[in-house]
């Protein structure tokens, strides 16, 4: 788990553990190398690990073992005010007695910078966030969405080559968090910095991220870009994690090169792609996507091995049906389709057939 973007890593996990009471371990023997102008995001349930990664890379914790480096050099005895590294925190951490201008002059006060500098470097944060016109305020007098911007202006103002963001859009309501994903995307764009996001929401990781570290249990399970996470997981947990995702258990009957036979619970026998499992006779979870699944055969090639399905609900959402199943003895099977012209409605009760392509169903190690 030690891919790089790019050539040079400009920030370096290297056999990274930490401990806070000297027995458990909270991250695991982490290797993670971040390329300059790269957007990580951290991605993982609480106490994943995610979030004492993010901490130990800006000086706030201690690593118990192993090496972080910054451009090529150890930071690990650095404190975190000599690190150069822009933070954005979830309580976004403004001082109430501050103007926004104050609020962001201060870190550039703290390296003595002149006067002139301060000003011009403030205005210049300000205007990329939008928030030109709102210098004279206090904090309390903003949205807040508006504090957030500041926030995040604050942690570039000082020309940060690294930022650091712990769930920076946790506090906002969903329309104006979908928003600021996009603000800070183009943000991130425009100036090339290299952003460190740690994020539970899978949503906003796989909107904003170039590559996406999923963690659980102080390790991380797969690392790599949001398309990949999504259409290739790797185990049970980031086929679960990731996006909405449908299971079956069964065991393989035949494997071959980019193929193998599985056996349902009630029979059926399907075609998948063996990604964790090299036997006949093991024990398998198989994952599909509710899109990837099809009840209108004839979208599929011919010869797909399908499955007798009963329908339990048929959901009305608008733009697409989504459509409960019991499959196999799993009534929790979903496919979602799309709300065409002439796309017939089922009806509980009903027995269909279903089916998907072998590549859309992929066999993975049994829990």
């Amino acid at each position: 788990m030690n891919a790089g973007h790019g050539n040079e890593a400009f920030v370096a996990f290297e056999h990274v553990q930490k401990s806070y009471d000297g027995e458990t371990l909270v991250v695991k023997d982490l290797n993670l190398k971040i390329g300059q102008g790269e957007f990580l995001t951290m991605l993982g349930p609480s106490g994943s690990g995610k979030t004492t990664c993010l901490m130990m890379l800006a000086g706030f914790e201690t690593a118990t073992h192993g090496e972080i480096r910054l451009a090529g050099r150890p930071i690990n005895n650095i404190p975190p005010h000599k690190r150069g590294i822009g933070m954005v925190f979830q309580n976004y951490a403004l001082f109430p007695h501050m103007t926004v201008g104050e609020n962001l002059a201060f870190p550039l006060e703290v390296r003595k910078m002149s006067k002139a500098e301060i000003e011009a470097k403030v205005k210049r944060a300000l205007d990329m966030v939008q928030m030109g016109a709102f210098a004279g305020r206090r904090p309390a007098q903003l949205s807040g969405g508006q504090q957030q911007r500041i926030a995040l202006a604050r942690a570039l103002v000082f020309d940060a080559e690294l930022v650091l963001m712990d769930e920076p859009l946790g506090a906002l309501d969903k329309q104006l968090r979908e928003h600021m994903q996009f603000e800070i995307k183009h943000i991130h764009e425009r100036l090339g910095v290299t952003v460190v996001y740690v994020t539970h929401d899978q949503g906003e990781a796989l909107t904003m991220s170039d590559r996406i570290a999923v963690f659980n249990d102080g390790r991380i399970q797969q690392l790599a870009p949001p398309e990949d996470l999504y259409e290739r997981p790797e185990n049970g947990f980031v086929a679960q994690f990731i996006g909405e995702n449908n299971t079956l258990e069964g065991t393989v009957e035949t494997i071959g090169q980019g193929n193998c036979t599985v056996r349902l619970g009630d029979g059926s026998v399907i075609d998948a792609l063996p990604v964790n499992v090299s036997r006949a006779g093991e024990r398998t979870l198989l994952s599909i996507r509710p899109e990837r699944a099809e009840f209108n055969l004839d979208r599929l090639p011919e010869g797909t091995h399908t499955v007798k399905a009963e329908v339990l609900e048929f959901i009305y959402m608008g733009d697409i049906f989504r459509i409960r199943l019991r499959i196999a003895g799993n009534e929790n099977f979903v496919i979602k389709c799309r709300n065409a012209v002439g796309q017939r409605r089922l009806r509980p009760g009903e027995v269909i057939d279903v089916g998907w392509l072998p590549q859309d169903c992929r066999a993975l190690e049994a829990a």
